[in-house]
């Protein structure tokens, strides 16, 4: 029961937080910046929930599972937004999944050696994500086409883009994303391998108070 307890708990509140990292589609002036930095929180929810479930039943396979879940809440979750004019085409690609793969592999490759779960898988799904989400981007939907189809009135005006931002990170969004992802997803891999630590000794204590 602790078990399927945790990784809906895990899956549910990691889903939350990257569907709503940021709208990087709508504001095309900004997309390049906003688009690294969603790249990076979309890596970072996915690894820190995947490791930890990975490392929870050590299981080659899980990782890809938890990513599965992912994306069938975010379906879920944008659905009801869709209802209200959002574009759902925006979530169609389960763009988790490719990267979560690579966790897997790096776990059943290394004989599940966390430490190189951390290391390898980390720099895998950190290098990889911001690729596979330009892939989601390039293929699913024109950014500016979408932003004239679904403006944003409401957006207020210290936000409003006053010049282009193409260019900012020179021009290069998924090479700056894939490098600080690759970097920040070893770190959130070995909190995810913490948290497993921390659930089995909350368990036994748990299990004894009892």
């Amino acid at each position: 029961c602790t078990h399927y307890l945790f990784i809906v708990v895990v899956a549910v509140n990691s889903t939350l937080l990257t569907i709503n990292a940021g709208d990087y589609i709508f504001y095309t002036d900004w997309a390049w910046t906003s688009y690294t930095v969603f790249s990076i929180s979309q890596t970072l929810m996915l690894i820190v929930g995947a490791t930890y479930y990975l490392t929870f039943t050590g299981v080659p396979g899980t990782a890809t599972y938890y990513a599965l879940i992912m994306t069938v809440y975010t379906w879920i979750a944008k659905g009801a937004w869709f209802a209200l004019g959002y574009p759902y085409d925006f979530i169609v690609t389960p763009v988790w999944l490719p990267s979560a793969m690579l966790l897997d592999l790096a776990y059943w490759a290394t004989k599940k050696n966390k430490h190189s779960l951390i290391l390898f898988g980390g720099v895998l799904v950190g290098m990889s994500l911001p690729l596979f989400n330009m892939v989601n981007l390039i293929t699913v939907a024109d950014p500016l086409e979408t932003a004239f189809k679904y403006p944003r009135p409401t957006l207020p005006p210290y936000m409003t883009p006053i010049e282009p931002q193409v260019g900012k990170f020179y021009n290069s969004p998924v090479a700056l994303g894939a490098g600080a992802g690759a970097v920040l997803a070893c770190t959130f891999a070995a909190l995810g391998c913490k948290l497993n630590t921390w659930t089995y000794r909350w368990m036994a204590a748990w299990s004894q108070s009892g």
